[in-house]
């Protein structure tokens, strides 16, 4: 009996001594894996704040400190109220549905146009996310470039390429009692507005997976640079559209009268051939001068479309739609082929317009036959005359 206890004791023992050592090795590869964490933890809030330091240290001047996300430059709200002047009225350049845009300088001299969203509530906030998110994606020379944002307690900012021509809208129909002289934009720059803006669309439907549907597309988003160069702005309310060649996405029905498509508006399907229609909006307006709806005009011709489509595809009446600044300016053989694609863009039927790389192929021999012709001319009337 003395044997068996003892043999019970020693295993006992054995297991309590076993059951022992478990125990601190268990607890030193915790306090080793609490070590490594804490350690990690450390390093990773530290080099956040020694980017920042060494930013500081090599501008002198917290102002001055750069910070991206995603290629986009994120700013603090400090920084956009000395680039603008505090946000002052004399730098105010526009104002959209965004809220009030803001002509600015950076540190580094560039110049840059400052959105400050005045909206409040759900659809603000809600435009700004996607503009950030769908910009930070796109890169095209004939988009308007997006530098960076803020997005610092109750402030939503973004910061854009200055523009130095602002709006086509304003250049076509300025506010009457406002400080905008009219450019009376001359049909070649009209041309090359209408074949740039098509390119970023394009770029937009074509090159872009799924493609992105700009949902507002108009006059007033397409921006000039100083050479009268446009691009496409303005991406609060662009949506992704479908995989499927042809799909559509359901969504509630948002843009501008005048230029929402007929089929969007009644069902809220929206498809690219929804931008279409828009572009086909703006390339009446470059035709016509005149606004997409204007219930101030005689009966018939307060709707753009309505009034132009007729006219469009008849070589007698496209002349008379015509903006009458443009005179002299055009041979009828361009009018009539801008004419048509403009009434191919906007067809009540999504299915018979064309895609926006079908648009580009045919505006760009016109362009480069009218630039043929103007040099032509001009290389003839500086022609030094024989002696």
């Amino acid at each position: 009996m003395d044997s068996d206890y003892k043999n019970k004791a020693r295993t006992a023992l054995f297991t309590i001594m076993a059951f022992a050592s478990f125990t601190v090795v268990l607890l030193l590869l915790s306090f080793s894996y609490y070590c490594y964490l804490r350690n990690k933890v450390s390093n990773f809030l530290k080099s956040p704040k020694e980017g920042i330091d060494s930013v500081e240290k090599g501008n002198g001047d917290a102002k001055n400190q750069v910070i991206t996300e995603n290629g986009i430059q994120v700013f603090t709200f400090k920084q956009l109220l000395s680039a603008t002047g505090g946000f002052g009225k004399s730098n105010v350049i526009g104002q959209g549905g965004f809220g009030l845009v803001y002509r600015g300088v950076l540190h580094d001299g560039r110049k840059i146009a400052v959105k400050l969203m005045d909206q409040t509530g759900k659809q603000g906030e809600e435009e700004f996310r996607v503009e950030v998110e769908m910009r930070s994606r796109l890169r095209s020379p004939y988009l308007v470039g997006l530098i960076g944002y803020c997005s610092e307690s109750h402030h939503r900012v973004l910061v854009y390429d200055f523009m130095a021509n602002g709006g086509l809208q304003e250049h076509l129909y300025p506010i009457r009692g406002s400080n905008a002289i009219p450019s009376n934009l001359d049909w070649e720059t009209r041309l090359r507005i209408g074949l740039e803006a098509a390119k970023g669309l394009e770029y937009l439907h074509e090159h872009v997976s799924p493609p992105v549907i700009h949902r507002d597309f108009k006059s007033s988003n397409i921006l000039l640079d100083k050479s009268f160069h446009a691009k496409v702005s303005d991406f609060g309310l662009a949506k992704l559209g479908s995989y499927r060649a042809g799909g559509h996405v359901s969504t509630r029905v948002l843009g501008t009268q005048g230029y929402v498509a007929p089929e969007y508006a009644l069902t809220g399907h929206l498809t690219t051939k929804s931008d279409v229609y828009s572009y086909g909006v703006v390339l009446l307006e470059l035709l016509t001068g005149r606004v997409p709806v204007d219930m101030k005009r005689s009966p018939g011709e307060a709707v753009l479309v309505s009034w132009a489509l007729p006219r469009l595809t008849d070589r007698e009446k496209v002349i008379e739609i015509m903006d009458p600044s443009l005179e002299g300016q055009y041979s009828m053989k361009e009018i009539v082929q801008v004419a048509a694609i403009a009434a191919m863009c906007v067809q009540s039927e999504a299915d018979y317009r064309p895609l926006m790389a079908d648009v580009v192929q045919s505006l760009v021999p016109l362009v480069k036959q009218h630039q043929r012709m103007y040099s032509s001319k001009v290389s003839s009337a500086t022609q030094s005359p024989r002696l």
